[in-house]
C-alpha cells in the first residue's frame, strides 16, 4: 500500500527532443505534482521564427506554438494554458526549452519540441 502511494505521488515524464536542425536522444524526467520542469532543447544557432512543443497523444496537440516571438494560444491545449513558457524569449542561442509550470498526474507523456527559421 505505501509502495502504491509513493508510485502515485511520482511519475514520469519521457521528453522526446526534435527539432528541424538536429537531433537529440530522449530523456526521462522524472516530476513530482506542484514542482515547475525544464524541458530542454536547443536548435543549430540560426534565427528561429517558430518553436512549437507538442504531446501528439494529446488533442489539440500543442503545448506552446510561438511564430516570430508571439504564442498561439488559440491553438493551444487548454490543460497548458498559464502553464508553460519558454526559457529563453528572445530564442537566443538556439535555445527553445521549455518551463512547465505546476506539474500533474496528468502532464505526463512524450514531449516534442520543433524549431524552424521561415525562409529558409
Amino acid at each position: 500500500f505505501l509502495l502504491k502511494d509513493v508510485m502515485m505521488s511520482s511519475f514520469t515524464f519521457l521528453l522526446f527532443i526534435l527539432d528541424y536542425y538536429c537531433f537529440s536522444d530522449p530523456h526521462v524526467l522524472t516530476v513530482y505534482p506542484g514542482d515547475d520542469v525544464t524541458l530542454k532543447c536547443e536548435a543549430a544557432d540560426v534565427p528561429i521564427s517558430v518553436v512549437e512543443w507538442s504531446r501528439p497523444d494529446l488533442v489539440p496537440e500543442f503545448i506552446l506554438l510561438n511564430i516570430d516571438g508571439h504564442p498561439q494560444t488559440r491553438q493551444q491545449n487548454p490543460s497548458y494554458k498559464d502553464r508553460v513558457d519558454l526559457v529563453d524569449r528572445d530564442l537566443k542561442d538556439g535555445d527553445v526549452s521549455l518551463t512547465l509550470k505546476n506539474v500533474n498526474r496528468y502532464d505526463s507523456g512524450i514531449y516534442e519540441c520543433r524549431a524552424a527559421s521561415l525562409g529558409l
